[in-house]
């Protein structure tokens, strides 16, 4: 017996509805990154994405943010950035402030025995960006 096309859609689209769980890897973090921030940064973080060819400045080049900084990659600065807490005048405002929207439940960052409440999103989208560096 086959199924009826009707049946088939619908349990397509059930798999489509299914959340993408909501970890700090660099695998949600490519996830989050390709919703939020492709559309400036590129589909390969290198500043040419569709959206982004369109401002006034292009935006930077996130694969090179090691290498910018002496071959360390500056997490908490990263992370900062992308929540949108602490930027210097150089950053675009095309640039949203992501920490003003939902960035997941909330996580602790254990560092020298202090833990940091980070949003899981936020985390990822460091991970990921680390990841990728040149």
């Amino acid at each position: 017996m086959r199924p009826h096309g009707a049946a088939v859609l619908a349990s397509m689209a059930l798999g489509a509805c299914v959340e993408t769980p909501m970890e700090p890897t660099a695998e949600f973090g490519a996830f989050a990154f390709q919703q939020d921030c492709a559309a400036c940064h590129g589909t390969d973080a290198m500043g040419a994405g569709s959206f982004g060819a369109e401002l006034i400045e292009q935006p930077p080049d996130l694969t090179t943010i090691s290498a910018r900084n002496g071959g360390v990659f500056p997490r908490d600065e990263v992370m900062s950035v992308i929540d949108g807490f602490a930027r210097g005048d150089h950053f675009s405002a095309a640039m949203p402030e992501f920490g003003a929207g939902d960035m997941g439940e909330i996580v602790l960052v254990e560092e020298a025995g202090i833990a940091t409440p980070v949003p899981v999103r936020l985390l990822a989208l460091a991970e990921y960006l680390e990841s990728i560096q040149r």
